[in-house]
């Protein structure tokens, strides 16, 4: 009797996992109609934001990329969608985490490389998850984790609370920083215009160069600097 007990909660078991993640997690399923972008999708009629990503917009580079990534894994096929502490963003778009046959998308989007992880409303259960993918990432310089060759530029400060990021040039040549980009894992970033910076030079950006009341969340964020060919130079994150 107890070896015909355990043999079916063997058989059951998936049953049963699928059934308690559904009693104790809020989610549900349907079919993908639509990939909006590389971190919105759409199910039964309603847009999703993916947690714990952040894809590039359409005027970036690698949007096309990102966006077909999606449509590879899950256009038209069944998904799960694990909500996370708030259900809705400011746009009405509901906030989750997709699964397709067990595996979670947002992370796979992070550790391919087509997306960084963001994660501006605190970190949740899979914040090590995502962020030892995109580590993972840039150890293989796939995608958006490429590394850049440049070497001259370091991250003198960054201070969260006063807002402030600088950046010194500690080679003995000139760099030419026009067109290079600085930005935090959501849509926030300064784009270098005709900007050289010297020998042993020092480069202060504030809000006020993003045009922001503020740039770095309090809740965690990450640095991104980038150069021309839009491959990183610099990433730190807290």
């Amino acid at each position: 009797m107890i070896i015909l007990i355990v043999l079916l909660f063997i058989i059951n078991y998936s049953f049963l996992n699928s059934a308690l993640i559904q009693i104790f997690e809020d989610s549900e399923t349907g079919l993908v109609e639509r990939v909006i972008d590389g971190d919105t999708i759409k199910i039964n009629g309603e847009s999703i934001r993916l947690l714990g990503i952040n894809s590039p917009e359409k005027s970036e580079y690698f949007y096309f990329e990102s966006k077909q990534f999606l449509e590879n894994q899950i256009l038209n096929k069944e998904v799960q969608i694990h909500f996370g502490k708030t259900k809705y963003d400011k746009y009405y778009r509901k906030l989750g985490y997709v699964f397709y046959e067990g595996r979670n998308i947002n992370l796979e989007s992070v550790k391919q490389g087509y997306s960084n992880y963001y994660f501006p409303s605190g970190k949740d259960k899979y914040y090590l998850e995502f962020v030892g993918a995109w580590n993972s990432c840039l150890n293989k310089g796939k995608n958006l984790c490429k590394k850049s060759k440049e070497e001259c530029i370091v991250l003198n400060k960054w201070d969260v609370g006063e807002q402030i990021v600088i950046l010194k040039n500690i080679c003995s040549n000139d760099v030419n920083l026009t067109g290079w980009s600085i930005k935090d894992e959501g849509r926030k970033k300064y784009i270098f215009e005709n900007k050289i910076l010297g020998k042993g030079e020092e480069i202060i950006l504030t809000p006020k160069d993003w045009k922001e009341e503020y740039v770095w969340t309090k809740s965690g964020d990450s640095l991104i600097l980038r150069d021309t060919n839009y491959e990183i130079i610099l990433f730190e994150s807290y």
